[in-house]
């Protein structure tokens, strides 16, 4: 796991100078070494955290055996015995025993299609000297970040694995993406391709960009379809557990301490089980109506597996002490309250590992999230035909909106016009009675999920929701913060179930394999049981949950609060009486409206590191 930065020549630069800042500020991805490449036309900076093959060999950039192709890569390619054969076999010669080296000859080899044949996580960027040409790539999934941008006063070209490195470039425009954030409070993350840095854009997971004469070309090279075979139910258990028996050999393999991640839940739980490692790690909170705290299953798990495993529980004063510093490693505001927990979590681990599996991933492709299952009373509603059901709909809309109305009205939407994915927070409305008028008009939240609904418009309503988080929350927040906040502490975090083979037998599932009246994630959770004890196996997903309602009714953070809310540079974004409205409400217990202070919350505490009076004044 790594990080690198590059950019083209226009004008000219001190090249030395200006990637040692840039690649500085993304030294926590990679401490243990760096290493610089610059020519005419562009430049390649690298941060190394060595997993395999810790020889200086094994540095990065990395050349071909005639020096005119140059790779730098983040990620792990755990195929790569097998293709590095392959291409030994075809008269490639290898230096070094990495992953890294797969792809610079693959390149050589397969051009393109090399992408095809890895298997794993990864961003890179290769320049063949040559052609004049740059090749950067992001994997299936998004696991990995990769951002762009020809924001720059010469036009030139930036990309890497981090936004905050751009920041040091003397060509970089920095400014304030005033469209994101009408669509970050409904969503809680980053949703547009492009991101709260105009003209910063992501490379989309599965696609790859190429930048010869002066000419940026983005195209995909996999997509992620479901395709329903109708096997029965113990033959696709059987596969689920060799598939995940094997991506979790893959995953494990390393030249340093891998542990993992373990929580109540099936997902950590099965890997776990599968893994087997010497170490597991969780965190918890103080108990609120018996909740906040699963660090005692993960304990009793862990003891019945016969592994050690290390807890901590946080305080809420240590949750907001390091805000600004998550914040500041996210890049973009992200208001998912998990990333506290696993900002803390990765920290715990770093103590005693450099890698860690987790179980990001299962939720969205073998069908996990609680939206995904009709209630009793939405099952027998929805036998009404949806015509009449539609026009009750309009009519509960101009009711007094309460539990039942709520209900009428969502039982005459289709799926495209009430599901937006797992998260959402602030209701439209709400969003532009709070925004200033220069901030509503960013994209509607329709208009961001319309463009990956038209891609399954035959599909299913189960196959829809899970096809919109894969496209949207997986890569937009689950991954994101899984690498951000794992990465700052210098960890390397693997996902085995969002392995391209895992991802291309669940996408054959049943929808009853998936989602059924006993429980969501079906099949899955039969794999499970056969390893796990029944008790884990059929726990209702949890998530990661965080007290922050308990908390804004505690006079301290009340007042913590309100004082960022009553702070000038506020009103330039919200009007502010209406924050006060709601934080005073909440406060008293008359409403809980913990995710809207909260959202509203992180993007201040976010602005103060990037663009405040003292931006950038959290480097850690």
């Amino acid at each position: 796991m790594c990080g690198f930065v590059g950019y083209t020549h226009v004008d000219r630069i001190d090249g030395a100078e200006v990637l040692r800042k840039m690649t500085d500020a993304i030294s926590h991805r990679g401490p243990d070494s760096d290493g610089a490449y610059s020519d005419e036309s562009v430049s390649l900076g690298f941060r190394r955290l060595s997993i395999i093959d810790l020889s200086a060999v094994a540095k990065q950039p990395m050349f071909n055996e005639n020096e005119d192709i140059v790779l730098v890569f983040n990620g792990e390619i755990y195929n790569y015995q097998a293709l590095r054969e392959e291409l030994i076999e075809k008269g490639h010669q290898f230096h070094s025993h990495t992953d890294s080296e797969v792809i610079l000859h693959g390149y050589e080899e397969y051009g393109v299609a090399i992408l095809n044949k890895l298997r794993g996580m990864f961003a890179f960027s290769i320049w063949d000297t040559q052609k004049k040409k740059l090749f950067i790539a992001r994997d299936y999934f998004g696991i990995k970040p990769l951002y762009y941008t020809q924001n720059t006063e010469d036009g030139s070209l930036i990309f890497g694995s981090e936004i905050k490195a751009f920041l040091e470039h003397p060509k970089f425009i920095k400014k304030l993406n005033k469209n994101a954030l009408r669509p970050y409070l409904t969503f809680q993350y980053s949703s547009m391709d492009e991101t709260f840095f105009e003209g910063v854009y992501k490379l989309k997971p599965a696609h790859y960009l190429t930048f010869e004469a002066n000419q940026l070309s983005i195209k995909p090279y996999w997509h992620n379809d479901f395709n329903v075979v109708e096997n029965d139910l113990k033959a696709n258990v059987e596969q689920i557990k060799q598939i995940l028996k094997e991506s979790v050999e893959y995953h494990k393999i390393s030249d340093v301490k891998v542990g993992s991640f373990l929580s109540g839940g099936i997902d950590s739980s099965y890997i776990t089980a599968l893994l087997k490692p010497n170490k597991t790690f969780s965190v918890g909170f103080q108990e609120y109506e018996a909740m906040f705290n699963e660090t005692k299953l993960a304990a009793e798990l862990s003891e019945i597996l016969g592994i050690e495993n290390h807890s901590k529980i946080i305080t809420a004063d240590e949750c907001f002490d390091a805000l600004p510093t998550i914040q500041y490693h996210m890049d973009e505001p992200q208001s998912n309250p998990s990333s506290v927990p696993l900002y803390f979590l990765a920290q715990l681990a770093r103590e005693h590992v450099t890698v860690v599996l987790s179980g990001e991933g299962a939720d969205e492709i073998f069908g996990g999230y609680p939206w995904y299952q009709n209630s009793p009373a939405i099952d027998t509603y929805e036998k009404v035909p949806f015509g009449i059901r539609k026009t009750v709909s309009g009519i509960a809309k101009k009711l007094p909106q309460n539990k039942v109305t709520h209900f009428l009205v969502n039982g005459g939407l289709t799926v495209e016009e009430k599901f937006i994915g797992e998260a959402k927070v602030f209701a439209e409305a709400d969003a532009l009675t709070v925004l200033k008028p220069a901030y509503q008009s960013g994209p509607s939240v329709r208009s961001i999920t319309q463009k990956v609904y038209d891609k399954v418009k035959n599909e299913d309503d189960l196959t829809k929701m899970q096809y919109l988080d894969l496209h949207l929350w997986l890569p937009g927040d689950i991954l994101l913060k899984a690498d951000k906040m794992s990465m700052a502490h210098s960890l390397e975090l693997r996902v085995p179930f969002l392995d391209k083979e895992v991802m291309e037998f669940a996408a054959t599932l049943p929808i009853k394999q998936r989602v059924n009246k006993e429980n969501t994630k079906y099949a899955l959770r039969v794999a499970a049981n056969e390893v796990l004890p029944e008790a884990w196996a059929k726990r209702p997903k949890l998530g990661f949950p965080v007290p922050i309602k308990y908390w804004m009714r505690e006079e301290k953070y009340y007042q913590m609060i309100k004082a960022e809310f009553l702070k000038p540079e506020t009103a330039e974004f919200f009007e502010v009486d209406v924050l006060l409205n709601y934080l005073e409400a909440h406060y008293r217990g008359e409403k809980n409206y913990q995710r809207y202070i909260w959202t509203v919350y992180v993007f201040l505490i976010w602005y103060q590191q990037f663009f405040g009076k003292t931006n950038l004044g959290v480097k850690s």
